[in-house]
């Protein structure tokens, strides 16, 4: 969610904010204007997210614009929380309401017992509070044991205690969708509610007013909902009840990326890396993953989240961390290496469902797939270039040992200079000024590449690489 970046304003009642100029309108008035906005003047409408400019994005802008309460439709990982986290951005970052009101009415207009009550005795004295963006948006996961009340209210029994009558309106305690009236709602994994929960819903979004038990309330909420859901074909879970799906103005489908530029892009963004993993091995990370969901050895109606391929480049950068910390070489900046991508698939297998038959060969699966990736991305970048000056290392039967715990500059010690190093960093993005650990990493690279290609020999005994002619 986006930070404040100004205070809320200073006027405190009715009177004061009218004549300050400023006029109600509801959530998805609210919404379509600051898109249009944002869409005339280029800004980017959904900031932080990767791949979508031409599939989902123009789908959800005409929704949007539309006012439609809409579902996300797609597998795990496709982004679907952050995209509906980012529809609040385009909410305005203030916004009054009375003051102290359980479902932040409108001063204009209010709808609940109290403030309409408080609105007839103060007039223009009513008092007035503000609201941030951030506070509008609120988010449910659904779960099997979610309640009519957790969504949309009960009888509050404290307030029963206290002297009321159960006939009294104010013996309600409102639920979550009340309470975000002027707001957005946000409900991930839909078909986890059950069916008789989902129907509370229905005058939410038709009438767009909630019942609460036997109570004869018609409570007008003005608010935008986006639910998330796994295709049903998937989820054995439960399922969206068709009235439901009905009332939803929208359905949008996402995917995962089809650039493997954008998940490299996405990468970049957001793994937490506590050390330098170069654009090259981010790019194996990405078309490992992308392997993984072309594999026919991987459960597809289950899919392969981005969060496998953010874990595996933060995994790595770990492991570059813990070479540095235990060697002493670079702990300020380490850098990781080809060696720190085995390190990290043990971490990983739990994140991916396997197809039946293939019991007993995950890791294989993913030792291959990883292969695949390296080759990939080694014959895209460092295709063409002269690397004799690596394979002349090798004569007369020498040897370079590596792992994830030899350091820089051993590595660097058994290779001595090697023409055409200079070019294999410019080619990875590293340049003339490449510190030790840089150079390193290209160099392993190339060595990694050079074995994948068969044109080095390759042998590795426990957390030690050698290799040779």
């Amino acid at each position: 969610m986006s930070e404040q970046t100004a205070t809320a304003p200073t006027i405190s009642t009715v009177g004061e904010l009218r004549a300050s100029g400023w006029t109600s309108r509801g959530v998805k008035e609210e919404i379509r204007a600051n898109l249009v906005d944002r869409l005339q003047s280029r800004e980017a409408a959904f900031p932080g997210m990767v791949g979508f400019e031409d599939s989902v994005l123009p789908e959800l802008e005409a929704a949007l614009l539309a006012g439609h309460d809409l579902v996300l439709l797609g597998e795990r990982g496709q982004g679907k929380t952050r995209l509906m986290r980012t529809v609040a951005r385009l909410l305005d970052e203030w916004q009054p309401e009375v003051a102290g009101c359980e479902i932040h009415d409108d001063p204009y207009a209010p709808v609940c017992l109290r403030c309409r009550g408080l609105a007839a005795e103060l007039g223009e004295d009513l008092p007035v509070s503000w609201r941030h963006r951030d506070d509008r948006y609120t988010e449910k996961l659904a779960t099997p044991d979610t309640s009519v009340g957790d969504l949309v209210g009960d009888v509050d029994p404290v307030k029963v205690a206290q002297g009321r009558t159960l006939g009294d309106p104010e013996t309600v305690h409102y639920g979550l969708v009340p309470r975000t009236n002027r707001g957005l709602f946000g409900l991930n994994e839909l078909p986890d509610l059950a069916e008789r929960i989902q129907v509370a819903l229905f005058n939410v979004l038709e009438e767009r007013d909630i019942q609460v038990r036997g109570y004869s309330l018609r409570l007008p909420l003005d608010l935008l909902l986006i639910a998330t859901a796994n295709p049903e074909d998937y989820t054995n879970r439960g399922r969206i009840i068709t009235p439901l799906k009905d009332r939803f103005g929208a359905e949008i489908r996402t995917h995962y990326l089809d650039d493997v530029h954008d998940e490299v892009a996405l990468l970049a963004q957001e793994a937490e890396l506590v050390a330098e993993v170069g654009d090259h091995l981010l790019e194996v990370l990405a078309r490992f993953t992308r392997g993984l969901r072309d594999s026919s050895a991987v459960d597809q109606r289950s899919g392969v989240s981005a969060r496998f391929a953010i874990a595996a480049a933060e995994g790595v950068a770990g492991s570059a961390l813990r070479r540095a910390a235990r060697t002493g070489e670079f702990l300020s900046a380490p850098v990781a290496r080809v060696c720190d991508l085995p390190q990290v698939i043990p971490t990983l297998l739990g994140k991916i469902e396997f197809e039946m038959g293939e019991e007993g060969r995950e890791r294989a699966v993913l030792d291959h797939l990883l292969r695949v990736a390296e080759a990939e991305v080694f014959r895209d970048r460092l295709g063409g270039l002269d690397l004799s000056g690596f394979t002349a290392v090798f004569g007369d039967g020498a040897v370079v040992e590596t792992g994830d715990l030899v350091t820089a500059s051993d590595l660097l010690r058994q290779l001595g200079t090697v023409p055409g190093l200079s070019k294999v960093l410019d080619r990875l993005g590293y340049g003339d000024d490449a510190g030790p650990g840089q150079v390193a990493a290209a160099a392993e690279f190339v060595l990694e590449g050079l074995y994948l290609t068969r044109r080095i020999d390759k042998d590795t005994v426990g957390g030690r690489t050698v290799y040779g002619a």
